[in-house]
């Protein structure tokens, strides 16, 4: 049966990994890891955006944040929420790793999506390896990223299709303007909206800023996966 041998087990089971995901077409990359449950929080969770559709306000492509995903149903001010989030992390031995998926990033040039629908079964195949810590990752200013050998061997195995080194690096390109834009726009709205914003938040952000400040200065706008190094 496809089901898991683990599904009626009383006791529960380990929580490996959290993914968090919205509709982003400009800045993060299909699937990255976060550095650290905070880092995996604030910059995948509560900095998380979804670009509006035509259907809901009449515009498309306006990025909104809607934190975790469940902004509308969280019963708490958000502040207090990001605060219990980071709390909670404290208080476990092992916490879960925490992933950042993107589905809908967009060629900035084409405007055409860099991603099919079926490929999510690949990241979250890559999210399962990396949870047992049996591949390596490739360590970048926003998260730690696929390697392109192991994408390969997972399309084939998953898919039954090459995946080009080609798509990698548009894939995973590094785009820091986008990147430094979002960060801005994710205080403004911390700022200007959440009174109880825990100070975290703008600490981790920063850190992110000039990580990607750094890559700049170092690699340009634009960075390829292959600038950088392993874990």
């Amino acid at each position: 049966e496809n089901r898991d041998s683990e599904l009626d087990n009383p006791f529960g089971v380990e929580l490996g990994g959290i993914m968090y995901g919205g509709r982003d077409g400009k800045a993060y990359v299909p699937v990255q890891q976060s550095f650290s449950w905070e880092h995996g929080i604030i910059c995948y969770g509560a900095a998380l955006e979804t670009e509006t559709t035509f259907a809901t306000v009449g515009k498309e492509g306006i990025p909104e944040i809607n934190a975790m995903s469940i902004q509308d149903f969280i019963s708490v001010p958000l502040g207090q929420n990001i605060r219990n989030n980071l709390a909670f992390g404290k208080k476990l031995k092992k916490p879960p790793l925490i992933f950042g998926v993107n589905y809908f990033l967009k060629d900035l040039k084409t405007g055409e999506y860099l991603n099919s629908p079926r490929d999510k079964h690949v990241w979250v195949k890559w999210m399962e390896l990396r949870v047992h810590k049996e591949v390596e990752a490739v360590k970048t200013p926003t998260g730690l990223i696929p390697r392109y050998d192991d994408l390969q061997k997972l399309f084939k195995q998953v898919l039954n299709r090459e995946y080009r080194k080609e798509e990698y690096v548009k894939q995973f390109t590094i785009r820091v303007p986008e990147n430094l834009a979002k960060i801005k726009r994710v205080e403004n709205f911390y700022r200007e909206k959440v009174p109880d914003t825990p100070e975290k938040l703008f600490h981790i952000l920063n850190q992110q800023r000039k990580r990607l400040l750094k890559a700049k200065e170092n690699f340009g706008n634009y960075i390829p996966p292959d600038k950088f190094n392993q874990e």
